[in-house]
Parts: C-alpha cells; structure tokens; sequence
C-alpha cells in the first residue's frame, strides 16, 4: 500500500512540474526572441545610450513577442550591471527580484479585464511613490485597447506629464481602437509576423532540447497553421508531440490537425496540365467524403498554384515559405506548368472563392471551376471536353467535308478559294470607305454572294448556297420588303440603285434595333447610351423625316453627340441618303406627391368620417 501512495505522489508531481512549451522557452533575453531583430536592437541601443521614452507602444499580432519583449525592456531598464550590449545581467538583485516574480518596480496590468476608471486610478497612485531598487518604476499595461474611453481620460493626464522616475510600456493587438491623443504621447514599435522560416528553426530547436525527432515537412505544416504566431507555433507542437509520441511525422501531424495533404493539390495540378477531368472529379469526390470542405480546397489550390508561380523565376523563389524539399517539388512543377495556365487558374479561383459564399450548390461551382482549369492547356480546336470552339467556320468546313462524298472535293476547293477572294475584296472596300467621314455605327461581313429578291433560285442546292450565313438565317426569320439584307451593307452597285427608297413604320424600327445591337460591339462607351435608345421609339414624321423622344437633356446630348453616326447608319441600311432625325426632349406630366401613412390616414379620414371614428372608438394610434 505504501508503495503504490509513493507512487502516486511521485506521479502527481511529475504532473505538476510540467511546463508547455510556449511558457517554458519564453526568451528570457533580447538575443533569444525570435523574428524581431530590428526592434530588439533598437530597445538594447536605448538601454546602452541611457536614451529612455517615458512611454512606448508595442502593436502587432497575437503570439509574436510584444508582452515578452516589454518584461525583458523593464528588467534591462533596471538591471544595475548591464552588459555592454544592452541586455540584462541577470545576477543583480533587480534582475533576481524579476526573475523570482518579488520585483516591486515593475508592474504588470491587463486592461482586459481592469478597464475601468478606478482600477486606473488605482495604478496612477502608485505612480507617485519613487522605486525602492533601481532607477525607474515601469508600468506594463497589456491589452491597452480594452480600456474604456473615461479610463483613457483618466490615464492620459499622468501620461502626458509623467514623474521623471516612471517609464509606461503599453502592448496592443489593435492600434486602431487607442485614442490618438495616447499615440502622439508613445514610441510605437510594430511587431511583425514569424515568418514560416523562423518559426520553422526556433521549432527546431526546442524539438532537439526535448529529444523529440521530427519531419522537415511535418514542421512546416506546423508553422503554416500557425499563421505567423510562434506562441501557436509551440502549443500546436506540443499536441503534435503528444499524439506522436516523441516522433513527429508529416502522416501524423496532418491526421491530428485534419490539414488537407499537399499531395492532393499537386495531383490536382499535374491532372489538369494533361486535360484528365474524370481523375480530377475522383479526386475531389474523395476530398470532400474525407470531410474537407470544396471552399477550403480551392483556397488551398490558389495558394499553392502561387507558389508554383513564384518557383518558376529564381529571383521570387525566396517569397516562398516552405521547407527545402517542397521547394524543389515546386519548382519541378512549375517546368512543366506553362505560365498562361498558371495566371488563368489563378483568376479562375478568384471567382469560385469570390461566389462560393453566395452558391446554393457549392460543390457544383467547385466542380465547374477545376474543369475549367483542365480545359486551359486544351487545343482550340478540340471539342472533345465540351469546349466553345472559337472558330466556327473550321467546324462549319469539317462538317461539310464529313457529309459530302468525296467527288465534291473539287467543288469544296473552288468555293474555298471563291470565299477567299471575296473576303479580300471586301476587307480593300471596308479599308477604302474607312477614310470618308461619317462612318455607320457598325457592320457585319455579308454573305460571299448577296442576291436579290429578284434572281431566280437555283434548281438544285450546291455547296456555294448552304445556309451557314448568319445574314441568311436572320433574313428568313425576318422577311423584309427592302433589297439590303439586314446586318450588312450591298456593294456599290446595288447602293447606287437603291438610294432615296421609300420604308415603312416596321423596318424603322428593325433597322434602329438592330443598330442598337450593333453599337456596343464597336465602342464599349456607346453601351449605355445603346440600352436607352433600345427603348426609344422613333417615328416618320413627314418621309424621310424622323423625329424621336428622349427622357431629359442629358440624353439628348449624348445623341447629338453621335448623330451624325446615326443619320449615316439609317442612310444605309434603309437605302435612303436623305433621312434626317430630329431629337425632342418630352415634356412629362408633372408627378403626385407621394404621401405618408399619417397623410393617408388623414386623407382618408376626410373622405370617410367613419374611419376616423372606428378609431375613437377603439383607441387606437398610427404607428
């Protein structure tokens, strides 16, 4: 029995005497803080100098050394020895009173939770009696922000005229909430964020002091989860340990985490430059059966198809964080990745992390997105994944040469080398009428051989009349009495004859739609004034006079601003050289006043005397 209480006891203490990491190799010296070197030289200048502030302002994030580095500020403001390069000297009595937490010169507050005006009041009386041992009283005030507004009020008296023997030391994660009249009165120091390096050394380095082997690797996931707070670092390192048991590995330590394995994004990457969809959608099939989110793994991808990005230049490879084995897969990735591909994908999951918030069906958009990242590196012209080919008359040819038997080649060939020509021809017309001023608001390439209404049809369907024209099939879908197919402009010949027509209400209104249409693929700044004339209504007033109504002024300028334009378009494609267009601004009607509820009610109430006394009678009162 007595045996087994010893134990126990034993037991119990070795409980007790057991420290995490992050207090127990909290730096003790301005030379062991890690990742702010530029600060700490400063602070040991200050102290070698004898140059003291009577009040500082350490910012930062959580984790990165502000309440640290102001214990180690006030025990070297007071040390009685200090060495020759600043630090404290940690065996005279302040130093040993501080370390031994009995030091009646330094005192620490956390506003947090004494933020009120008496708990302040309370600290500025102590301000008054002078130091027992040393030269200074220091006054550490963590979490400054938490303070209320009269507790500043109260605070900024003493601040702004300090006794000679007081030095504040004040530490915030949100410099932003402190008044401005407090930071004019402070040194302020900004900390900075442990990069993954640093922390990725300084874990290192308590690992070995533990006797804990590790993975490079398995450290790095570490750091990144982190998130560029080292006290994360070492509580997040003390799990790992704890799970691991002594061996800290990369399987491990992202089981324990539940962090997503690179692996998968490499894959990912690798499947979507060689066009392999169906591997991609397994993949993220189990992904998310694992219990990851599809949100997260595009976050995860983007950052990843970044870091590829930056390996492929040696001068951005230091930007990347990660260990030295990763970086050479990187950079082995990024051969073989092309740069236009890494761009596209980048924008591509921009906008999935941008909509994915407001998705109904998150894994669709997820889906959608990584299939388009495997389509960039595909051929124009294949269509085997479903992509939009650009080039619609490769496709229209291939058609053509599938259906037809093979003694039509020669007729392919000849209405090939016909188009070809008529295309030139046109592209010279085009180039010659661009000099002549005013030019129509747009056109659209007509169709090789335009043919009257009055030429025969032909007996039998050949090759050069198959109906792929985009001009043909809006001319059957809308008959239309005038010889000018809708969308494009007749050659010389034709125009010549056909000036000074006659048109009618409806192909008014075809034409002016149309030209509508056609105003925002020439010039993107003419898009708004296209919407509105899209809802204007212009009229034959006295042929070939044409007047239309505007809203207001405004509009009115805008469309004078490209009449000429206009004239010219209608001029054309109604065959008609002397249309003028008048703009009238409308005089509308001047509107009612909208009322409110009371003035509703009170409208009401004169109308029908009863309403007002259905509401006497049942007290009632008008929200």
């Amino acid at each position: 029995m007595n045996y087994f209480v010893s134990l126990q006891q034993n037991l119990s203490i070795a409980l007790m005497e057991y420290i995490v990491s992050a207090r127990k190799y909290r730096p003790l010296s301005f030379s062991s803080v890690v990742g702010q070197t530029a600060l700490t030289t400063t602070l040991k200048n200050a102290v070698k100098s004898g140059k003291l502030a009577h009040a500082y302002l350490f910012c930062g994030p959580r984790g990165v050394g502000k309440t640290t580095c102001a214990r180690i500020f006030a025990k070297a403001i007071n040390c009685q020895n200090p060495t020759a390069d600043g630090e404290a000297c940690n065996e005279c009595e302040s130093c040993l009173s501080f370390n031994e937490q009995r030091s009646l010169n330094i005192f620490e507050l956390d506003a947090a939770s004494n933020n009120s005006v008496e708990h302040i009041k309370t600290l500025m009386e102590q301000t008054r009696i002078p130091p027992q041992l040393g030269r200074y009283k220091v006054f550490i005030i963590d979490e400054v922000h938490m303070l209320s507004t009269a507790a500043f009020n109260a605070f900024l008296k003493t601040l702004e005229e300090p006794p000679a023997h007081v030095i504040f030391i004040l530490a915030t994660t949100e410099k932003h909430k402190i008044l401005p009249t407090i930071l004019s009165r402070c040194q302020i120091y900004d900390f900075e964020r442990m990069t993954i390096r640093n922390t990725i050394d300084h874990l290192k380095r308590v690992a070995s002091q533990e006797g804990i082997t590790y993975e490079d690797e398995a450290l790095a996931v570490i750091a990144e989860k982190a998130d560029g707070g080292m006290r994360d670092a070492l509580s997040i390192f003390d799990q790992a340990a704890s799970f691991c048991q002594g061996n800290i590995t990369y399987q491990k330590v992202i089981e324990d985490l539940n962090v997503l394995d690179a692996e998968n994004y490499f894959q990912i990457i690798d499947l979507a430059i060689d066009n392999k969809v169906s591997d991609i959608m397994l993949l993220l099939n189990k992904v998310i059966n694992n219990g990851f989110d599809g949100g997260l793994l595009i976050q995860g991808l983007a950052r990843h198809v970044r870091n590829v990005l930056m390996a492929k230049d040696a001068q951005t490879l230091s930007l990347l964080e990660v260990s030295d084995q990763q970086r050479q897969r990187f950079q082995q990735q990024a051969q073989k990745a092309d740069t236009r591909f890494l761009y596209q994908a980048l924008r591509l999951m921009n906008q999935c992390d941008i909509n994915y918030r407001q998705s109904s069906n998150k894994r669709l958009l997820v889906e959608l997105t990584l299939i388009e990242i495997a389509q960039i590196t595909q051929p124009d012209e294949g269509a085997s994944a479903g992509r939009r080919p650009r080039r619609l008359k490769s496709l229209f040819k291939q058609l053509i040469q599938s259906t037809q038997p093979k003694k039509a080649a020669p007729q392919v060939a000849a209405a090939e080398s016909t188009a070809t020509k008529d295309e030139g021809r046109r592209t010279k017309e085009n180039s010659n009428e661009g000099q002549n001023p005013p030019q129509p608001i747009s056109t659209t390439p007509a169709s090789p051989h335009p043919r009257t209404p009055e030429s025969p049809a032909p007996a039998a369907p050949t090759l050069k009349n198959i109906g792929f024209s985009w001009s043909n099939l809006r001319q059957k879908q809308k008959p239309s009495k005038m010889n000018i197919i809708p969308g494009s402009i007749a050659d010389t010949k034709s125009a010549q004859h056909s000036e000074d027509q006659p048109f009618t209400q409806e192909d008014l209104e075809f034409q002016w739609l149309s030209m509508c249409n056609r105003m925002p693929q020439q010039r993107q700044e003419l898009i708004g004034i296209a919407t509105r004339m899209k809802n204007m209504a212009p009229v034959i007033t006295d042929m070939p006079r044409l007047q239309v109504t505007v809203e207001n002024t405004l509009v009115k300028q805008e469309m004078e601003a490209i009449l000429r334009s206009i004239v010219k378009t209608l001029q054309i494609y109604l065959h008609n050289n002397q249309i003028s267009l008048d703009i009238i601004v409308s005089d509308k009607p001047e509107q009612a006043k909208i009322l409110t509820r009371r003035e509703q009610f009170e409208l009401m109430s004169k109308e029908n005397p009863a309403v007002e006394k259905l509401r006497q009678a049942f007290n009632l009162e008008l929200a």
